[in-house]
């Protein structure tokens, strides 16, 4: 029985529909359903990921850190979580936070090109930025 307020289904299906959402465009209301999945089940790392994709994707960029950061907590060799952190750490303006995680997720996975032109992107601006009076 669901409550007020509260989707149908269990933490599966809550994770499923949040997948889904997010595919389809929806990334806030996807970090809507993806938060109470992981309220009910907070050791999910699958649903932690797809939360921390979801919040980047709505441009909540300082909370897409965060999850990633958490994800890069429990298992810090996870070059995914360190691209992704790098990439939300740039979009929120942070470029040393950025650079050093991007620059983590391409020695992990040198084959990912496009690791590595996201981690050119953020040093050049990073230069740009040092250049500026």
């Amino acid at each position: 029985m669901t409550g007020p307020g509260q989707p149908d289904g269990g933490v599966y299906e809550w994770y499923q529909r949040g997948l889904q959402l997010l595919g389809e465009g929806h990334p806030d209301a996807a970090a809507t359903l993806l938060e109470r999945a992981l309220v009910a089940e907070p050791g999910s790392r699958s649903v932690l990921e797809a939360l921390a994709r979801a919040q980047y994707g709505a441009h909540r960029y300082r909370a897409a850190m965060d999850s990633f950061t958490q994800l890069i907590s429990v298992n810090p060799t996870d070059d995914y979580a360190q691209f992704g952190l790098g990439l939300a750490a740039s979009r929120a303006g942070d470029l040393e936070t950025a650079a050093e995680h991007l620059a983590l997720a391409v020695a992990m996975r040198p084959d990912l090109g496009h690791y590595a032109r996201a981690l050119r992107g953020v040093r050049a601006r990073r230069g740009l930025a040092e250049e500026l009076p």
